[in-house]
């Protein structure tokens, strides 16, 4: 597939390269903000604040790219995403930071549009291996990244910034150089507003993806909760491991999330069909939270972390998958800025939850996100329903 289709090769190195910036300054930002004297509050509002930009912007950037092609807006979002990393490496106070967490947040357009790229220039019975194959460069990157940052660390805390800056140029590069324009209905969608509140949440009622709509925002709502959130209290706190095997569960994580995205999420999709491969998705990732709930042995919680790892790579490999055919080719860019947004809701408050549930007993945030994963398996029989019209409404 990858030799036969030029884009989706470009477009998986894009994501290798782009993921490793983002795996060198996620295990370090937190470190990083505090030689600024940021609170554990206001260093909340710093993680907050890029989701909150990165759901406005995105349907903006999807709709862009439906307009004007996928190209231009890809590189957009690349190049303040490198600006973003070095304002953050000279920032000379927290302010700059938070600068720099907003401009990465109000250009994070490029996953959506890379999703619109696959979708632009593949068979719909191809994309779940398609999207699969994406979705391991982005694992191969998270994997990668915080082992840079580990090494570079000692040379100075703003040197992974400046690594992190230069790695996402490159992407730029390969994106301005490579990647050939794959939205040949450039122009062709319905005229309106760039963002359309009232509009966005009527979509969570449209016939067509309304209901994967409310299933993404649910499972990232989930896994923000359990994982983003709730990971390491439960492993530090209860399980009494260190930072470094901290990492290595992570990173462990990362190699089986590459494995079932690279071999597993296309076989089984075409073996049962998307939509029981979707159902078992779910159901295996709720299962393996209910498991880390009531786990207080490593062994254990690392069987149930295998488990997420593999089923949870399918569910996010099939959400955009699934509704890259509930909607017409015209619409790949907004659907994709669109769900895009619905997970940076869920990622938004999800780590609040967390917080407010784990006040009350440590590994509750894995409870809540198993109980929110089972309420997307029921809710993932009314997907993909035969008969409805894959007419845009975008």
């Amino acid at each position: 597939m990858l030799k036969n289709n030029r884009s989706l090769l470009i477009v998986c190195l894009i994501a290798v390269v782009n993921m490793l910036g983002y795996g060198i300054v996620f295990p370090i930002l937190y470190a990083y903000s505090k030689k600024f004297g940021l609170s554990d509050f206001q260093n909340g509002l710093l993680f907050a604040l890029f989701s909150i930009c990165q759901f406005i912007s995105t349907p903006i950037i999807g709709r862009l790219s439906d307009k004007f092609g996928r190209r231009p807006m890809l590189l957009v979002s690349i190049i303040g995403t490198a600006v973003s990393f070095f304002v953050m490496a000279f920032a000379p106070s927290a302010i700059f930071l938070f600068l720099a967490r907003a401009l990465d947040g109000l250009t994070a357009g490029n996953v959506p549009v890379i999703f619109a790229v696959i979708s632009d220039t593949t068979k719909p019975e191809d994309r779940a291996k398609a999207f699969g194959f994406v979705g391991s460069a982005f694992s191969f990157g998270f994997i990668f990244g915080p082992a840079i940052a580990a090494l570079t660390l000692g040379w100075g805390q703003a040197v992974p910034f400046l690594i992190a800056g230069v790695i996402t140029i490159i992407a730029a590069l390969l994106t301005a150089s490579y990647l050939p324009e794959t939205n040949v209905h450039k122009g062709e969608v319905q005229k309106g507003k760039m963002f359309d509140f009232p509009k966005m949440w009527k979509t969570l009622s449209d016939p067509n993806v309304g209901v994967t709509f409310v299933i993404s925002l649910i499972f990232y709502l989930a896994f923000s909760c359990a994982i983003l959130y709730g990971f390491q209290p439960f492993t530090l706190n209860l399980l009494k491991i260190s930072q470094s095997q901290n990492a290595l569960l992570f990173t462990m994580f990362g190699v089986v999330g590459l494995i079932s995205q690279t071999f597993i999420v296309g076989t089984i999709s075409k073996a049962i069909g998307m939509k029981k491969a979707f159902k078992v998705g779910l159901i295996f990732t709720a299962f393996s939270f209910l498991i880390m709930f009531f786990s207080r042995s490593l062994p254990i919680f690392i069987f149930a972390s295998i488990i997420l790892a593999l089923f949870n790579s399918i569910v996010q490999t099939l959400i955009p998958t699934i509704l890259s055919q509930e909607t017409d080719a015209k619409s790949q860019g907004t659907i994709m800025g669109l769900n895009a947004s619905y997970q940076s809701i869920g990622m938004i408050f999800g780590p609040l939850v967390g917080g407010l549930v784990a006040t009350i007993l440590i590994p509750l945030p894995f409870l809540v996100g198993s109980i929110l994963v089972l309420l997307c398996f029921f809710l993932s029989f009314r997907v993909m329903r035969p008969g409805i019209k894959r007419e845009s409404a975008f």
